[in-house]
């Protein structure tokens, strides 16, 4: 299936909340958010969001939105050279196919010049995830144990980063 990747507007509010939605009511384990209080957000919010973020969007054709994933900068005066991967999340039918690498790679892009490392947290069993990041070139930094309580159960998460001013195999 095939994909396009671009930068979301304020345009795209109804796609970016629909994903995101979907994301936390599919996998509650991997977000901090949850989708009840994501779910009663007005609308205002979630633009707000878009502005606050900077939002990627697969699309597949005919323009049905497919993947999601957010930057955002530090913003303090001794962290500003750091950036966080955020609200990874890609449907189903469109997994094994490129489009969540294809998401990841264009925010290191767009990263690169603004930052020079970008950090994640991953749910440590979510194996697949970690794969992708690490194809990518993060490497895990640390754990953060019984991070979330989800479901009656403690969530570890992984932490994770890729230095943007050193070549992917020398994340040390």
């Amino acid at each position: 299936m095939s994909y396009s990747i671009r930068q979301l507007t304020g345009d795209d509010v109804e796609a970016y909340r629909e994903l995101r939605l979907e994301s936390l009511q599919q996998h509650p384990e991997a977000f901090a958010a949850t989708y009840e209080s994501a779910a009663a957000r007005p609308a205002s919010q979630w633009v707000e969001t878009l502005i606050q973020l900077t939002l990627f969007g697969a699309f597949a054709e005919g323009g049905r939105p497919v993947g999601l994933v957010a930057f955002d900068q530090s913003g303090g005066d001794k962290d500003r050279h750091r950036g966080w991967l955020l609200q990874m999340y890609v449907r189903p039918e469109m997994r094994g196919t490129g489009c969540a690498q294809a998401l990841v790679e264009t925010l290191l892009d767009h990263a690169r010049g603004k930052v020079l490392q970008v950090h994640l947290g991953v749910w440590a069993e979510n194996r697949p995830a970690i794969r992708l990041y690490e194809k990518t070139g993060f490497v895990t930094y640390g754990n953060d144990p019984r991070a979330f309580y989800v479901n009656g159960r403690f969530i570890d998460d992984h932490l994770m980063v890729r230095f943007l001013d050193k070549a992917p195999g020398d994340q040390q």
